[in-house]
């Protein structure tokens, strides 16, 4: 995956907590950390408005949707 270089601002706070897992090796540096931070945040946000959308569904139209004509095909099926 092709990267960019940007620039940041984050509370010292931040930085120091940064600072401080990189200094204990559970990342290799700054960038690392906050390139997780981000990915993981974007994948949060994308299983919230999927968990979201699904909650929009009408569960037994959908149901009714998937199994319409099944019961037709099935007296065609041969039996095993």
């Amino acid at each position: 995956m092709r990267k960019t270089k940007i620039a940041i601002t984050l509370d010292e706070q931040f930085i120091e907590d940064i600072d401080r897992l990189v200094s204990e090796h559970v990342f290799q540096n700054r960038s690392q950390a906050i390139q997780e931070a981000v990915e993981e945040k974007l994948k949060r946000l994308k299983r919230t408005r999927l968990a979201k959308e699904c909650a929009k569904l009408d569960i037994p139209f959908e149901k009714a949707m998937a199994e319409e004509g099944l019961t037709e095909d099935l007296n065609q099926w041969p039996e095993y």
